[in-house]
């Protein structure tokens, strides 16, 4: 039976997607048949339907009534708007289903769209599902009987009034209320998109989850405000922990909140918080995590997962104020944090030198250019972290970091499936997803964070020699092989085993690729090996001139493909511990 436009149907439902709806099959046999999603349902659920719209391969509906509730279920949301704000998508069911959900959320994405078959850890719950956020910004609409301030429903612009959200600080509501007092006695009007008219378009609130520094921000069209001193007396009044008050001036036609522009009314022209042990200096452009006890909880994981010894270069892409890399920077030899937005830098900059951290610099580029930049630096990080926005990473990305070829790489995803996509493309360029970690840094909210561990695949090589060059390295007197870096030998890289044979005698060596020393001429790399302690000298050098290897290979051979000191650690066996020893090695 095909399913029409308002037909009421009885449905049970089998699961849930990430975005929050339900999923049910229109079907005698629960196994096949006309895939259903219905918002607001949990696992377990039996109701009667309404269907929104039809597609070919599936539907859309709403509840009309719940004819068995799930076990799932809470008695009735504890929000008066929740449905409609488009905030929370989780409020019907238990935390502790909304854990089972998101957990299972991430693992079918990974596997669906990215065919990733790696361990999912348990995912690490929020202490609290409620009051967690350290941020909120209201937009502001003009009502019957004053200004209107809340959030907007789902994909549209129509204001939901909410003043007191369950996920943000009462002390919020205490904000809006003051600001509320102003607009009205002193007639301030409520901006209006469709007319561009009016002043006050959104109210930025912020506040340090361990200084309890607060930040007021007024969003506006213009810089001009009747009545300053009354505004700065009553938020002051309602909030005592205000530290900063200011005006942003947006006055563009735009959905973008912010404006380039702003200036303080009253304290200072930021706050500070404490996250992960180093202070921050936020302005309200400052990218800064909602969560603060689930964000120290995500940085902790993340730097377990890099395995840092103190030993590594450790590099952060999208690094923003450098709060990632910073919270590792005393885990680490060197820090580079690369960002395309200068302002970000800079306050990177600056909060690196606030904390007194020595060992980093930051970059304003993309990828490819610091990619560029340290190659020529013969920088080449051991580790790199990435925390891309939603759309993940585009696949020149992926190849920058690919060709660093970094021993870990650490990403850190808002959304699973982009991250499935982009393990998926990492894995076809040598990388292995070692293990992946969810997060719940948005309860009740249909988000979920991500810590995937990546490590370069380990290949096996196999190279003849003979038993001169074989018992050098043997004895340990030669501890660099000398190749063309051609099509075929450019496979080898850090931490891959190669297997020598004496051509001789057919005896095997078991060795680790350690470093790889790449250079344009058999020439040039002859001249750095005493350089490179690797257990050649000056004397011996000379007795292998370049011309040993350039009988074999041309000039114009050795510029194409350049050449290369495959640098090796012997081993008596290949094993497992060898393996995770040597993922460490570089």
């Amino acid at each position: 039976m095909v399913l029409s436009k308002n037909q009421l149907v009885e449905l049970t439902v089998t699961g849930v997607t990430g975005e929050g709806s339900g999923v049910a099959r229109y079907t005698e046999d629960a196994s096949a048949g006309m895939v259903v999603f219905i918002p607001y349902t949990a696992v377990g659920d039996r109701v009667l339907c309404r269907i929104l719209k039809v597609q070919k391969t599936h539907a859309f509906g709403r509840v009309e009534q719940v004819l068995e509730a799930s076990a799932d279920r809470t008695e009735q949301a504890d929000c008066p708007v929740y449905g409609k704000c488009g905030g929370c998508v989780w409020r019907h069911v238990t935390y502790e289903a909304e854990c089972r959900y998101k957990q299972q959320w991430v693992e079918d994405t990974l596997r669906r769209v990215g065919g990733v078959d790696a361990p999912v850890l348990p995912l690490v719950a929020a202490q609290e599902a409620d009051r967690y956020r350290n941020k909120a910004q209201f937009p502001v609409a003009a009502g019957e009987n004053g200004p209107l301030m809340g959030f907007y429903a789902p994909r549209s612009h129509r204001l939901v009034p909410c003043r007191d959200c369950r996920l943000q600080p009462s002390l919020f509501t205490a904000v809006l209320e003051a600001v509320d007092g102003w607009m009205t006695a002193y007639g301030v009007p409520a901006y209006d998109e469709e007319t561009h008219r009016g002043l006050v378009r959104h109210i930025y609130i912020r506040q340090g989850a361990v200084t309890g520094q607060l930040m007021v921000c007024l969003v506006c069209t213009s810089g001009k405000l009747p009545a300053v001193p009354a505004l700065i007396e009553s938020v002051r009044a309602a909030a005592p922990q205000l530290a900063s008050l200011s005006v942003n001036v947006n006055p563009h036609r735009t959905n973008v909140i912010l404006g380039e522009k702003g200036f303080t009314l009253w304290g200072a022209d930021a706050i500070e918080d404490e996250l992960c042990g180093l202070r921050f200096r936020l302005s309200p452009h400052s990218f800064y995590q909602v969560n603060h006890a689930q964000t120290e909880r995500l940085y902790r994981l993340a730097a377990d997962a890099a395995a840092l010894t103190g030993e590594e270069t450790l590099l952060d892409l999208y690094c923003g104020t450098g709060t990632i890399g910073l919270s590792m920077a005393h885990r680490v030899r060197e820090l580079i944090g690369v960002e395309v937005v200068a302002a970000a830098v800079a306050d990177a900059k600056e909060n690196a030198a606030r904390n007194g951290i020595t060992n980093a610099r930051f970059l304003c580029a993309d990828a490819a250019q610091a990619a560029e930049q340290l190659a020529k630096e013969g920088v080449r990080p051991h580790v790199v972290v990435l925390d891309p926005p939603r759309k993940g990473c585009d696949e020149a990305l992926v190849d920058t970091v690919s060709r660093m070829a970094p021993q870990r790489v650490v990403y850190i995803s808002c959304d699973p499936a982009t991250l499935a996509r982009d393990l998926r493309r990492f894995a076809d360029r040598g990388y292995v997803t070692r293990q992946v970690q969810p997060v719940d840094l948005f309860p009740r909210t249909a988000h979920c964070e991500t810590v995937a561990l990546l490590s370069r695949k380990i290949d096996v090589h196999k190279m003849n020699l003979n038993s001169s060059p074989f018992e050098m390295i043997k004895s340990g007197e030669k501890t660099i092989e000398l190749r063309l870096y051609d099509e075929k030998r450019q496979q080898v890289k850090t931490g891959d085993k190669i297997i020598f044979t004496n051509t001789t005698t057919g005896e095997t060596l078991n060795t680790t690729v350690v470093k790889l020393h790449r250079f344009d001429s058999f020439k040039e790399l002859y001249k750095s090996l005493p350089l490179l302690k690797c257990g050649y000298t000056a004397e011996n050098v000379d007795k292998a001139t370049p011309s040993d290897m350039e009988q074999y290979y041309s000039v114009e051979e050795q510029r194409k493909y350049g050449v290369v000191g495959i640098e090796l650690c012997r081993l008596k066996q290949i094993t497992d511990e060898n393996v995770a020893l040597l993922e460490r090695a570089d």
